[in-house]
């Protein structure tokens, strides 16, 4: 990929996500950013969210309701999406575990598994 241009609002969205342990629509993260950006559109917004995402600067989280979420975190880690509200939030799983199931799928997969995710369902504490 082409070196891009620096973007003060693209920073600003990159920066918004790094803070947050919340996982956003990108509707959501256009209401935040337009406080610093008032011009900003919604197409901009979801523009940067999906190229930063090519970048594997943030992580998009495709979600069953039809809804990206979007998270600043990129190391390898899973998500929840809670069944009642829809929130999506980290779970913490040891890395030997993950290395577990790259490795059992490998076996069973006539090339070669490099990484995986997983999206588990549930009911957070909240609602439950």
């Amino acid at each position: 990929m082409a070196n891009l241009k620096y973007s003060r609002q693209r920073a600003a969205i990159k920066e918004y996500l790094s803070n947050t342990l919340e996982h956003p629509t990108a509707d959501t993260v256009y209401l935040h950013i337009r406080e610093a950006f008032p011009n900003i559109s919604l197409g901009t917004v979801y523009r940067n969210l999906n190229l930063l995402a090519d970048m594997g600067e943030i992580i998009k989280i495709s979600t069953p309701d039809g809804g990206d979420r979007f998270d600043g975190r990129t190391d390898a880690h899973y998500h929840v999406v809670c069944g009642s509200c829809g929130r999506v939030f980290d779970l913490e799983v040891d890395e030997r575990y993950m290395h577990q199931i790259n490795e059992l799928a490998d076996r069973h997969f006539e090339g070669h598994i490099d990484s995986h995710t997983a999206l588990f369902y549930g009911t957070c504490k909240d609602c439950g």
